[in-house]
């Protein structure tokens, strides 16, 4: 009814910055583009052989859980990944299986982590995409450097920016949501904990007493639990893969969870979304929504 279609277009090459704020930031709507960063070098150079060489022994932030799942609800808490510093080869090694561990390493540090940890790699792509910067008036807040185990799945969630998520090798599956279904999605706001290894090697889970509640979405669009949450069945989700040297247009506010080809390498450029009319449309469903589930 508002104009979704039942799959993600492709565009076969990058817009002109006109045609992209008009086509789909302005409507909120999210493409593959295909050819727009087929020139970057990273693209050819990032093999793990390059990268030990040019990040080699630095020591580096990787999220590390015993199941996968970082930022996500688990044993009714919203649970953080242990946040370890280690070096980048030692990574590696456990990503390429050279080391065998039972828990699940992914580089996914989001504070323009490629900028501020990887800098040596920036040469190899861009510092911001020149027709999405000029549509959208300004330059990326954050550009972040993604690399990690199939295990590791990022739960359903939104953000707010205009995210572009381009591939460099691997792949990603994205399931979606539009900001629409947000009457069929569940919020419920939960103590934050972060996982802690003990001294005999296995996670506990720590609660931050000095936190906030979090609210977060404890359904799991892949298996969902619809006796528990019947209204998600109304909601209609978009999958989609983005292959290596292809770049996902993940418009603000969209709900998605992410999973990864092994060793699946990618660089995401998230700009700041504009608090325009769409977010007090969103903010106005989002209250609604929760004003009908207290009655």
């Amino acid at each position: 009814e508002l104009g979704w279609t039942e799959s993600i277009p492709y565009l076969d090459r990058p817009p002109s910055p006109l045609e992209f704020y008009r086509e789909w930031v302005s409507p909120n709507k999210p493409c593959i583009i295909r050819n727009a960063i087929s020139h970057w070098p990273a693209l050819k150079k990032w093999t793990s052989a390059y990268l030990r060489e040019v990040v080699g022994p630095k020591v580096v932030s990787v999220a590390v859980t015993p199941n996968g799942y970082a930022d996500a609800v688990f044993q009714d808490r919203f649970v953080m990944p242990e946040e370890r510093q280690m070096p980048f080869v030692d990574f590696l090694d456990i990503v390429e299986k050279k080391v065998i561990s039972p828990n699940v390493f992914y580089v996914q540090k989001q504070c323009s982590n490629l900028t501020e940890e990887f800098p040596e790699l920036v040469c190899d792509v861009q510092p911001d995409i020149p027709w999405m910067s000029e549509a959208l008036g300004k330059k990326p807040d954050a550009v972040n450097f993604w690399l990690g185990e199939s295990a590791a799945v990022t739960s359903l969630h939104k953000d707010h920016y205009e995210n572009l998520y381009c591939v460099i090798s691997g792949e990603k599956h994205f399931l979606l949501h539009p900001p629409s279904d947000r009457p069929f999605i569940p919020y419920e706001p939960y103590q934050p904990a972060t996982y802690r290894v003990s001294e005999d090697g296995s996670f506990e889970i720590v609660d931050e007493k000095s936190e906030e509640k979090v609210p977060w979405i404890p359904l799991d669009p892949l298996n969902p639990n619809l006796e528990q949450y019947p209204e998600y069945a109304q909601a209609k989700p978009l999958q989609c893969t983005v292959k290596a040297g292809e770049v996902l247009y993940l418009p603000s506010l969209w709900f998605h969870h992410v999973q990864q080809s092994h060793g699946c390498i990618a660089v995401n450029y998230w700009y700041d979304m504009e608090y325009d009319l769409k977010y007090s449309y969103y903010q106005l469903l989002d209250c609604l929504t929760k004003a009908v589930n207290v009655l």
